[in-house]
């Protein structure tokens, strides 16, 4: 059943998790213990887009890389553990995927995990920017919002701010949106693609249902239902999980679709889009996800919002309070750091 040649294909035949294109990328995963980086680390692992896959953590970390390593793929896995070894897990590396902080529980908002993320995501930026700036950053850890501000503000310390290399990962809105709407329709959800826009928390995640492919259409009580359905989704899975943790399977995923993509682009391959919350001159917000085409440097081209419906004209405009509010606090929050 399992043939050799049929083996490449058996776990990542779907979407950008499918790739053929060989290269030798040095991926590190930060967290990659947690809830979200084991399973990320695994789908890292079986691409062969990676050469090598160094894991860090401050727990664990040798366990999974020992696990991890069993499987009969080329991707050479290390572990790291603790802060002493974090400075080794980076050298070197092409890409840093960071889904590193504490979950969200019943109750929490994103934001309310800001004290504690915000100085994990500080602590590993700070990292990257002394041991491989020139890498991309793809940052998973909430509130993104925030920890996306934080990130581009350690660079800007160490004089090596590239705002084309620094991506808050918002790929599970574009995931959710893309089931949740072939659901309604009865489509195939691989065929299906919905930007999402804005940011990574609440309203100011804006899904771009008129700008879907295949065309779609529905009610103006249904196009609600479903808007606030993408927007909650998080909170739907931290309330299925009570109380024993958040999205962290279908994060991994999605979280994994968005490194190939910024892996498959560096490799030259042409018209690679995914959307991203990045800093950004399309709104009055500093930072704002849209639709990127990516290329061998990172950001090619910011594609924008594109034409809006009213309905969502009003989203975006409902959106931009809240999104400066949590861009100020995570610029604010490098300012104060002793």
């Amino acid at each position: 059943m399992f043939s050799r040649i049929a083996r490449p294909t058996l776990f990542i035949a779907n979407r950008s998790l499918t790739t053929s294109s060989q290269n030798n990328a040095k991926v590190a995963v930060l967290g990659a213990s947690g809830g979200i980086g084991q399973p990320l680390s695994l789908l890292l692992k079986n691409s062969p887009l990676v050469g090598e896959l160094s894991l860090f953590d401050i727990a664990h970390t040798p366990g999974v890389a020992a696990d991890l390593s069993h499987i009969e793929t080329r991707a050479h896995v290390t572990g790291y553990m603790g802060p002493d070894q974090l400075n080794a897990a980076l050298k070197g590396c092409d890409v840093v995927v960071i889904p590193a902080g504490v979950p969200r529980k019943p109750g929490m908002t994103r934001d309310d995990l800001f004290n504690t993320n915000a100085t994990i995501v500080a602590t590993l930026a700070d990292a990257v920017a002394r041991n491989c700036p020139e890498a991309m950053i793809c940052i998973i850890a909430n509130p993104v919002n925030s920890t996306i501000p934080i990130t581009s503000e350690v660079m800007k310390k160490y004089g090596v701010y590239n705002p084309n290399r620094v991506f808050g990962v918002t790929t599970l809105d574009i995931v959710r949106a893309n089931a949740f709407v072939a659901e309604l329709k009865g489509l195939d959800p691989a065929r299906v693609n919905v930007p999402v826009i804005g940011g990574h928390a609440g309203k100011t995640i804006i899904p771009l249902i008129s700008q879907a492919t295949p065309k779609v259409e529905f009610p103006a009580d249904q196009l609600s239902a479903l808007t606030a359905r993408i927007q909650d989704a998080g909170t739907e899975v931290v309330k299925a999980k009570a109380g024993a943790g958040s999205a962290t399977l279908s994060m991994a995923y999605a979280g994994a679709r968005f490194t190939f993509s910024v892996l498959d682009a560096m490799n030259g391959k042409e018209g690679v889009v995914e959307c991203a919350y990045v800093r950004s001159e399309e709104t009055e917000c500093k930072y704002f996800s849209t639709p990127l085409l990516l290329g061998k440097h990172g950001i090619e081209k910011n594609l924008g919002l594109g034409k809006l419906s009213a309905f969502e004209e009003n989203l975006v405009a409902d959106a931009i309070g809240e999104l400066k509010g949590s861009i100020k606090k995570g610029e604010d929050f490098v300012a104060n750091m002793k």
